[in-house]
């Protein structure tokens, strides 16, 4: 273990030069900003800390500056009861949530955490500016836990509609700021927002994809069932919204593959979107690498209708150099849809037979996996990654008290720049 400052430089994947992170780097240096950064680490064993550091147990693959206390790193775990069900000989279940007794306690119940506590740390080695991250709910959730426990300067930028998912068992500092984009708005318009405070003085854009940090920390997902396997899955089953996590796994996959001892094939990603809200699914089924054209008000009216609103972004980072179209043709992936009615029957039929409630994205995982059982794209004998993005919440509600952040400021969809800035100015 490298002792939480991990010696790594960053790679462009449009021209690939390699080169030092010389700060908060989201684009090459001098070059136009059309693909992803990816880290590149000295260490090409993964070396594996002690289960007490929890995340940062893989901190030979993180870019880290620093460690932070709190994390818990997903656990790996081999289905029976799920797996019998379905006819599965071996199937295996990344868990990302609250369920200590398979011993993960991430008290925000989602895999988000994994990419605050890394995104954090590598923010140690730039200070001095207040982070603005836009959310759908779970990560403004785990960004928020994160930053209060750290005293680090934190704007959220969250739909009003979704800010019930800013639940704590914790009252969050004053460090932390939540902002909300007007009712019946959605993610993409909290976006829009955060874009608007980003470029204000004294603030920082968490970058999202394209922050190194974000992907490497969802990449441990892949890290941890690959080392408790002992071998590379052949697929990969998560439910996708920007697809960021998708990105990360094949980016894991990858480094494992470098590394020699698990395996040199690549998982074939199945990702999925929850039904109407299907901009990757339907530039998918269309072999198109751009995103289709979408109407904003259509978007919004889809946005709402779903169970898994966590998975409605409009602007993902499907077409970009190192995207989740990269990622899907290099594996030979798949992209499904996932109606609600489906989802809550995959939710139930876990629940039933695993022991624990999860989230509506990793239902649509669930479901998608389902899916892939009943046409024959998994077979008996596949070695498969479940990845449940989130879960256990009904069960750590039950043990703790439940307080909520309230927005500070609420802001039309329609409001200007001007506006914007100095509404949030009068904030800090």
């Amino acid at each position: 273990m490298n002792g939480f400052n991990t010696e790594y430089q960053l790679q462009s994947l449009s021209s690939g030069k390699i080169f030092s992170d010389s700060g908060w780097l989201l684009d090459a240096p001098n070059e136009t900003p059309n693909c992803l950064l990816r880290s590149v680490y000295k260490h090409k064993k993964l070396n594996l800390g002690n289960d007490e550091a929890g995340i940062f147990k893989f901190g030979d693959w993180l870019p880290l500056k620093g460690h932070l206390l709190g994390s818990s790193a997903p656990v790996t775990y081999k289905s029976e009861k799920l797996a019998s069900i379905l006819g599965l000989k071996n199937l295996w279940i990344t868990f990302n949530g609250y369920w200590p007794e398979k011993g993960v306690q991430m008290t925000t119940c989602s895999f988000k955490e994994t990419e605050a506590f890394t995104v954090c740390s590598r923010l140690n080695g730039y200070k001095g500016e207040i982070l603005v991250v836009a959310s759908a709910g779970n990560t403004a959730r785990a960004f928020a836990k994160v930053c209060s426990a750290n005293n680090i300067p934190l704007i959220l930028c969250v739909p009003y509609d979704y800010i019930d998912a800013l639940w704590f068992d914790k009252p969050i500092s004053e460090c932390v700021k939540l902002v909300a984009t007007a009712s019946g708005s959605d993610y993409f318009d909290a976006i829009s927002l955060s874009n608007v405070i980003a470029k204000m003085n004294g603030f920082s854009a968490e970058g999202g994809a394209k922050n190194v940090a974000r992907r490497d920390g969802m990449g441990t997902t892949v890290l941890s069932a690959t080392t408790t396997i002992g071998k590379i899955p052949e697929f990969y089953f998560q439910a996708v919204g920007s697809g960021t996590g998708a990105i990360a796994a094949w980016e894991a996959n990858l480094r494992l593959i470098a590394d020699g001892r698990f395996g040199n094939n690549k998982m074939k990603l199945i990702v999925s979107q929850n039904a109407p809200f299907l901009p990757i699914y339907d530039a998918w089924r269309a072999g198109s690498r751009q995103l289709l054209p979408m109407n904003d008000e259509e978007a919004r009216l889809h946005s709402h209708k779903i169970d898994a609103k966590v998975l409605s972004n409009r602007r993902p980072p499907y077409s970009i150099k190192g995207g989740l179209y990269d990622a899907l043709i290099d594996t030979n992936g798949d992209v499904h849809k996932i109606t609600n009615e489906e989802l809550r029957a995959a939710a139930q039929l876990f629940k039933t037979h695993e022991g624990i409630d999860i989230y509506s994205a990793a239902a649509v995982a669930t479901a998608s996996l389902i899916k892939s059982v009943e046409v024959g794209q998994v077979l008996p004998e596949s070695l498969i990654m479940l990845n449940i993005t989130g879960g256990g919440e009904q069960l750590f509600k039950s043990h703790n008290q439940i307080s909520y952040l309230k927005p500070s400021l609420v802001f039309n969809i329609d409001a200007s720049d001007m506006e914007i800035t100095e509404a949030v100015k009068s904030l800090f």
